[in-house]
């Protein structure tokens, strides 16, 4: 089916949930096509297709709000959906926040964001970028003895959605992606390590047999690991981690957190929150970008903003409903957030800021998920490398970084001017001065 099939049939479906007495509806249709495939120990392993479709409708009735969905686009089926939808909305409660947002937020400047770029990627070539992909990784260094393999994939998808208050969106995207994990081992001990690239063009991936090679060569230099005592010092996030700090402020700002009470930013609109150097902005308009879009998922148009402020906190992730809850207007985030952009604020790389630290701990992965967002108190087992003098002398592991994420907030040093491409959180090296190390 094509864009237009999907609009009429999103159409017919709403025409039909109105005339049964929604007052307010809003329905999303969406379909997916795509592949990956997996080589493991020089073979391929496995070769996944898949082709997908979802149709799913809210309405409101009275501000009781009743939800269903199917995968199957005949108009019985859907019309079966919609009945149900309509029934459940008539056994809930009513909510006076529920309600589709308000209609003069709708967006009217359609951006075209360069989502959309199709490749000529086969199945047959993906097979062959994998087994060059692993066969890097065993080449890269000796000491690789096994791999959890090496996976390429792309997709496509195409959506429309559609609301009462004649709003109708269309998006269409694509992705690619190459990984690869890598397993090392020496004397007895092994290490496991990997590296990646997401993209939506597949022009813009990394090559992938670099892909390889880094995985081979980050899981070889694990190796000869060891503890730390337990102490306080300097720790240095590399960009591929840097990013989950934010992430978690992201969902101290993030609506549903705030109006249940369960954040450490409750209330802190206008107060320092990070130093005054740090800078973050949401992007929804970044071209190609994975978060990229002109409408949130009510329908709202996005705009460009700023979330923090010479370290002030200036906004929030707002629903029409959290907002409804707290008093506010929506920030056209239902959804989720749109591309968020730490801002570097040293001219350096990760190397740059090992030089120039006298001791320390470089954390390259972190491990479980021991992050209270209710009262901000952070701790998770991490791996990396210890630093004198500015520069790595062995490998760690098996030790956990503790804190407060207010005060950890507070305590940044550096923001590098490295940060990740991939995703939808782009931030550099982060130095954070003094944190617990548990160690022995």
């Amino acid at each position: 089916m094509d864009q237009m099939q999907h609009i009429d049939i999103a159409s017919r479906a709403l025409k039909y949930a109105r005339k049964n007495g929604a007052e307010e509806a809003s329905i999303k249709l969406s379909m997916g096509n795509g592949f990956s495939v997996v080589s493991q120990n020089q073979v391929i392993d496995v070769v996944e297709q898949f082709n997908d479709q979802s149709f799913s409708i809210s309405v409101y009735i009275g501000k009781a709000i009743g939800s269903a969905s199917t995968n199957d686009f005949s108009e019985q089926q859907i019309h079966a959906t919609i009945d149900k939808a309509l029934s459940l909305s008539r056994l809930t409660e009513k909510d006076d926040c529920n309600g589709l947002a308000e209609k003069e937020l709708m967006a009217t400047e359609i951006k075209d964001l360069d989502l959309y770029q199709p490749s000529d990627l086969s199945i047959e070539k993906a097979k062959e970028m994998a087994l060059q992909c692993e066969a890097a990784a065993f080449e890269a260094n000796e000491s690789i003895i096994n791999s959890e393999g090496a996976t390429v994939g792309s997709y496509e998808n195409q959506s429309v959605y559609l609301n009462s208050h004649d709003f109708i969106g269309e998006t269409q995207s694509t992705g690619h992606s190459i990984s690869c994990v890598a397993i090392a081992e020496k004397e007895g001990q092994m290490e496991m390590d990997y590296d990646y690239s997401s993209t939506r063009g597949l022009d813009d991936l990394r090559d992938h047999i670099s892909i390889g090679y880094s995985a081979g060569n980050r899981a070889a230099s694990n190796l000869g690991s060891r503890k730390l005592k337990t102490q306080k010092a300097p720790v240095l996030f590399s960009p591929r981690v840097s990013k989950s700090l934010f992430s978690h402020f992201l969902s101290a700002i993030s609506g549903t957190s705030l109006y249940r009470k369960s954040s450490f930013l409750v209330d802190k609109i206008d107060q320092e929150i990070f130093p005054n150097f740090i800078q973050i902005h949401e992007d929804p308009h970044l071209m190609k970008g994975f978060a990229s879009t002109y409408f949130d998922a009510e329908g709202v148009q996005t705009k460009p903003r700023e979330l923090i402020q010479d370290g002030y906190l200036k906004g929030y992730l707002l629903s029409s409903y959290s907002a409804r809850r707290l008093g506010m207007k929506t920030t056209a985030n239902a959804g989720g957030h749109h591309n968020i952009n730490v801002e570097k604020s040293v001219d350096e790389d990760l190397n740059e800021i090992i030089k120039g630290m006298q001791s320390g701990f470089l954390v390259t992965g972190l491990i479980g998920s021991g992050v209270n967002i209710v009262n901000g108190d952070y701790s998770r087992g991490a791996n990396g490398f210890w630093i004198e003098n500015g520069e790595i002398v062995y490998p760690v592991s098996e030790v956990t970084v503790a804190g407060n994420l207010s005060e950890m907030f507070s305590k940044i040093q550096k923001i590098g001017n490295d940060p990740e491409t991939d995703g939808s959180v782009f931030c550099g090296s982060v130095l954070i001065d003094d944190l617990m190390i548990a160690g022995e």
